[in-house]
């Protein structure tokens, strides 16, 4: 691991090299991961044996591997009450429950899943976890490699999609999941169910896809292009190895910087001009060159927020699973891929979704019923943008909650 460089300044506007008047925090982690001896909130934890290594898509292999879950609701006898929510880029396993120690933020989905909600846990036995190569407990680039007894760092081998789903089954079986009821996700967490029902279709009865795509864009991989390299730009990412860098020294500013560019694509013009307009920070300050809109003080808070809950080299991670994402990627066609898929689908779509524009999600649904999948669309009519998927709750919620029951009675043909 490189030593820290304990001569450079703690803020941008002391000439460090990403100058710029920001006015960052100065006790930003240098990683937001979740390492040993930090309050684990709510997660539990699944350890793979060592041996029974993992081996990646990509190449390499993982021989020990740690899985961190979240769980609501009972199992039924029959085990067959079971969903399995997928969590997006930036997620973890706390899809719902209180904002405490371990949990910097309330339930991501919090809306959605609890005693008599959409996914209704008075019902259903609902799992989620932190994807591999994730750093809020699960193995990732911030867990400690064991031939180095280091950090992984930028050593951290690639994933793909596939690759967090072997892990998920893993940990299926550990629970005594022999078939989940529903497999649900969206953005990068419907890239996961999508792999989900191509890889196990006899896993599960049902899927749904929210707001997500069967490969990845041009679109999407252009603007994940932009947002790994500004990470990689920022001097105090040094090349990966910052773990041990003082409050403040780590890439902090790379990282908060993409979150920020990425904000921009996960909402619509429109919602920004109804919320920021034109409106200045200090409306005194018009004519200096870096006087800040509200705009840009909203997208410092959000890349600020990020910081303090999350790890530069898993964003690079997780970033480019999703670009890697490609349902037929060595199954032949796209069509032949989808013809694997045994289970109805609900596939939804966020109307202003700039990053997976809802086209995408319309030529899922066709693909899904040329391959003679049980498939229905819905659009929801929404400003919110790509990020509709985890605040629209009422009406995702509605599409959900009648899907499940109807998956749960049988309704859709064997």
């Amino acid at each position: 691991m490189n030593p820290t460089d304990s001569t450079e300044p703690t803020n941008p506007t002391d000439s460090h090299p990403l100058s710029h008047p920001r006015n960052w925090s100065r006790n930003l982690p240098a990683s937001g991961a979740l390492f040993p001896g930090d309050p684990v909130g709510d997660r539990k934890f699944f350890d793979n044996a060592v041996d029974r290594p993992l081996a990646l898509e990509g190449g390499g292999i993982l021989t020990e591997l740690t899985v961190a879950f979240e769980t609501w609701g009972e199992l039924s006898p029959a085990a067959d009450n079971a969903i399995l929510i997928c969590h997006a880029l930036t997620g973890d396993s706390h899809a719902s429950g209180a904002k405490k120690p371990g949990h910097p933020e309330v339930g991501w989905w919090r809306d959605l899943i609890g005693p008599g909600r959409a996914i209704d846990t008075d019902r259903y036995f609902v799992v989620c976890s932190n994807v591999l190569g994730g750093c809020q407990g699960t193995t990732g680039p911030a867990s400690t490699n064991p031939e180095t007894g280091k950090p992984w760092g930028p050593e951290f081998p690639v994933v793909s999609i596939r690759d967090m789903v072997r892990v998920q089954k893993r940990l299926a079986d550990h629970l005594g999941v022999e078939q989940w009821l529903s497999v649900v996700g969206g953005s990068m967490g419907a890239m996961q169910v999508l792999e989900w029902a191509a890889m196990y279709p006899e896993r599960m009865r049902s899927i749904a896809p929210i707001a997500s795509t069967l490969a990845a864009s041009p679109w999407q991989i252009g603007w994940s292009a932009v947002g790994r390299t500004v990470v990689a730009l920022d001097p105090r990412w040094r090349g990966g190895w910052y773990y041990d860098a003082a409050l403040s020294e780590g890439p902090h500013i790379g990282l908060a910087l993409a979150r920020a560019v990425s904000m921009i694509t996960y909402r619509s013009d429109v919602l920004f001009e109804e919320r920021f307009g034109r409106n200045l920070v200090d409306p005194a300050a018009v004519f200096g060159q870096w006087d800040r809109y509200q705009v840009e003080s909203y997208l410092d808070y959000q890349g600020e927020k990020l910081v303090r809950r999350f790890d530069a080299n898993s964003y690079l991670t997780l970033n480019r699973a999703m670009d890697l994402h490609d349902v037929g990627r060595g199954r032949g066609s796209m069509a032949k891929a989808v013809a694997r898929i045994a289970v109805p689908a609900l596939v939804l779509s966020i109307e202003s979704d700039s990053l997976y524009h809802p086209r995408l999600q319309r030529e899922m649904h066709a693909t899904f019923l040329d391959a003679g999948v049980e498939s229905e669309f819905h659009s929801i009519a929404s400003r919110e943008g790509h990020d509709g998927f985890l605040l629209e709750d009422e009406l995702v919620g509605a599409h959900l909650h009648d899907y499940l029951l109807r998956v749960e009675k049988g309704w859709f043909s064997a």
